[in-house]
């Protein structure tokens, strides 16, 4: 793949969760087309991450607040926010899951974006031109075992991008949602190699695994980058008739969403 070093050249992206994973990869692909990138999460991403660091804790309105009053006063706002921080409380039986359980994942699936949002897209509504990306899930279409509330976070996640589409499109602003499938990040490979082990069988087994009960026709996990480069081709001017939709970046899994 060729990438354009100039396509992203004097704009300002902002990648929440940013340290690792889909977020690490996305910043990277940003920087590398010129622009200026900021990350935000809490812990410190690898130090040859060419982006300046922001540590946050979005967990809270407080921490998304704080956040977003730092960007503007860095560097005056933001042209790209890339909404990918998001966490899972864990598997746990759907009529057993605590009220606890379910607030946190809509606190940080749902609650993080439509704040950072706040803080932010109103300054892309006054400039007449921005691109918001929400990082959601293909759990929003297909929830697993004893994981709805990470997967009804995601969906509610979906049906607020769409909202808020329509809500600032006609000021210039998009707004679109990437659906990643089973992407293999280092949060997962931890994961992963805990299945493993409980099952006396490697890695890639335990990979299979999941690819076949997903029914993935690709036959194999996603990477990191195979996610980034959806986001980046849908902030750029290739995509500028594109608003209020899904993209599913997730090996073509069955059923179609």
């Amino acid at each position: 793949m060729t990438i354009d070093h100039e396509e992203f050249a004097g704009l300002r992206v902002l990648v929440t969760g940013g340290s690792r994973g889909l977020g690490e990869a996305t910043a990277r692909r940003f920087s590398s087309a010129g622009a200026t990138v900021l990350t935000a999460s809490r812990s410190a991403p690898p130090e040859d991450l060419p982006a300046t660091f922001i540590p946050a804790d979005l967990r809270s309105e407080e921490g998304v607040t704080r956040l977003g009053r730092r960007v503007v006063e860095s560097v005056g706002g933001v042209d790209v926010l890339v909404n990918n921080a998001g966490a899972a409380t864990g598997p746990m039986p759907t009529l057993k899951r605590s009220d606890a359980s379910w607030l946190a994942d809509l606190e940080m699936n749902l609650l993080c974006a439509v704040r950072l949002d706040r803080a932010l897209v109103p300054g892309m509504v006054e400039r007449g031109s921005g691109v918001v990306v929400h990082v959601s899930s293909i759990a929003s279409h297909l929830p697993q075992p004893a994981e709805a509330s990470y997967a009804a976070s995601k969906a509610a996640l979906n049906a607020y991008s769409r909202e808020l589409a329509t809500s600032v499109g006609e000021h210039g602003v998009r707004v679109v949602c990437v659906l990643p499938g089973f992407v293999v990040t280092e949060g997962a490979a931890a994961h992963l190699q805990q299945m493993a082990d409980s099952q006396g069988i490697g890695v890639e087994d335990v990979e299979q695994q999941i690819v076949d009960s997903l029914k993935v026709p690709m036959g194999r996990p996603g990477e990191p980058e195979d996610v980034a480069e959806m986001i980046a081709f849908l902030a750029s001017v290739r995509a500028k008739w594109l608003t209020g939709a899904e993209f599913r970046v997730d090996g073509g899994i069955i059923p179609v969403v």
